[in-house]
């Protein structure tokens, strides 16, 4: 499995966590009824709280991530020396021309799920509920976006992408 894949699933799962940790927070916090569904305040700073802690985890799962790669490089090249194996390393985390394309042609793909979360929350203020109920289609969308971004770079460099 090359790099790009092995770095893409590692985001999908902190994704799915931080994501599952919201809806067992927040759904958790309303069903108990320690929240009301118009409390506006409560929802966004919930949101605001998940989205800091998404971004850190992400970052401090991808440092690890990288640790441990290059960890995995080093003792699987280990009759080399540290120059070669710092170039092996350096040449598997490069990012040529297919993988700008690939990140482009998935980036769409989130994009298309977070504008249908749009208009998925517009038409749920239309339809009466709560603007609480919006901004969390808005929050999930957005994530299930991210998730399925995901699984369409996974499929791009498993069946690759053609350039038109």
């Amino acid at each position: 499995m090359s790099y790009q894949n092995k770095r893409t699933i590692t985001s999908m799962i902190t994704g799915v966590f931080v994501m599952a940790a919201y809806c067992l927070y927040a759904y958790g916090k309303y069903q108990s009824g320690g929240v009301a569904a118009d409390d506006w305040k409560f929802w966004a700073v919930t949101m605001l709280i998940f989205i800091g802690v998404g971004i850190a985890a992400s970052i401090i799962i991808q440092i690890i991530f990288h640790i441990i790669m290059s960890i995995a490089i080093a003792i699987q090249e280990r009759n080399c020396n540290d120059k070669e194996i710092n170039r092996i390393i350096e040449a598997s985390m490069v990012e040529d021309e297919m993988d700008k394309l690939i990140g482009l042609k998935s980036s769409r793909v989130g994009f298309i799920f977070a504008g249908i979360g749009f208009v998925a929350g517009l038409a749920a203020l239309i339809m009466n509920y709560s603007p609480a109920v919006m901004l969390n289609i808005l929050f999930l969308s957005f994530n299930i976006g991210s998730l399925f971004e995901g699984f369409a770079s996974l499929h791009y460099y498993r069946k690759g992408v053609r350039n038109g």
